[in-house]
């Protein structure tokens, strides 16, 4: 179900499944000489259960834009965001800056906050007392599609 949607972010939550999950070969696919069939050992996986450690706290967004290019995110990638986490310096996070919603990572030095982009087509932004300025989540994965 969708939230919200900023020029930068589309907020959506975690649906409930009953589904026990794709079938996951837990030694691995070779990216080189292919392995004989019978090495596969065949298991359930949820993404649910890998992606997801707090479900009442967590949330998917669809990223909009280039600026964290540098970071692995593109454009049209699914955020996976825990806003249970502390941030903290160095973190990739979701931030409510002056009315939009963006993703950059967080640098921190004593009292002063920059968020910055991945990409050196963006600026770095020094967060101000002028700012309004909330830490909205933390992400903790990312899915592509290819």
């Amino acid at each position: 179900m969708m939230l919200h949607q900023s020029n930068n972010l589309s907020f959506f939550t975690p649906e409930d499944t009953n589904s026990l999950g794709a079938v996951f070969f837990e030694t691995g696919i070779s990216a080189g000489f292919p392995s004989p069939a019978e090495d596969f050992k065949e298991q359930r996986l949820s993404l649910d259960k890998e992606l997801i450690r707090n479900k009442e706290a967590t949330f998917f967004a669809r990223v909009s834009g280039q600026s964290m290019i540098g970071a692995g995110l593109d454009d049209n990638d699914l955020l996976v965001i825990d806003r249970s986490l502390e941030p903290q310096n160095n973190k990739i996070a979701v931030c409510f800056l002056d009315g939009e919603f963006t993703v950059k990572r967080l640098k921190v030095d004593k009292d002063e906050v920059w968020l910055q982009p991945e990409n050196p087509n963006y600026p770095i932004i020094k967060i101000t007392s002028e700012n309004n300025f909330i830490i909205w989540g933390i992400v903790t994965n990312v899915i592509k599609k290819v």
